[in-house]
């Protein structure tokens, strides 16, 4: 797959600093209650009539609470959304992010973590059982356990610790990517963290 495309003419101006400004410009507007993106049928049949140049790609968790377009104030087409438990990595996500930063010329990636994050807490709850949970979930698990590794099981304030620390442990993940590390290296496309409160609704980019 290509290094990433450059295109100037991209709506959100085509920089990584840009997409960035966007996203969080967005969610001013959604916390401020003065959205101006309704997620209506002609926004869909616009967005359809022709080519997809979304700016960003959001990667979050499937919380409910923590619906992606609406809290950045995003229609149809602006942004692509990837959602996992606790935001985890596997190959499908991580090939869906080389294919929209090397075919879409995407320039930000996202990782989004959120506060009360249930996958983060089942994973403490596991380490601190010392019981991994059957099915599928043990990999979620597996997944966010380094995090809590790092922070300390035992630290009294692990659970926002290790949702902080995930966050960071995927931007890195992201970041040495095959296929992420030219394009991040060159400055054409950024990979950064974020957290998202749920009371306040607001996004907090995280500092390197």
């Amino acid at each position: 797959m290509a290094a990433a495309p450059h295109h100037p003419g991209r709506r959100a101006g085509g920089t990584p600093r840009a997409a960035l400004a966007e996203l969080l410009a967005g969610n001013r507007r959604f916390v401020s209650g003065q959205p101006i993106h309704g997620h209506d049928v002609t926004a869909a049949a616009a967005a359809a009539s022709g080519d997809q140049q979304p700016y960003a790609v959001v990667l979050g968790c499937i919380d409910s609470r923590v619906p992606l377009e609406a809290i950045f104030d995003q229609t149809f087409g602006s942004i692509c959304v990837i959602r996992t438990g606790g935001h985890v990595l596997d190959r499908a996500v991580l090939g869906s992010i080389e294919f929209v930063v090397g075919q879409l010329g995407v320039p930000l990636v996202m990782v989004l973590g959120h506060e009360r994050c249930g996958a983060v807490a089942a994973a403490v709850e596991a380490l601190r059982a010392g019981e991994r949970p059957g099915g599928s979930l043990a990999h979620l698990v597996d997944q966010i356990a380094p995090a809590v590794t790092e922070v300390g099981v035992s630290d009294p304030r692990v659970g926002p610790l290790a949702i902080r620390r995930h966050v960071q442990r995927t931007v890195a993940a992201l970041r040495a990517d095959d296929l992420l590390v030219a394009p991040v290296s060159a400055g054409h496309v950024a990979v950064v963290g974020a957290l998202y409160d749920l009371a306040t609704g607001e996004v907090t980019p995280l500092t390197e």
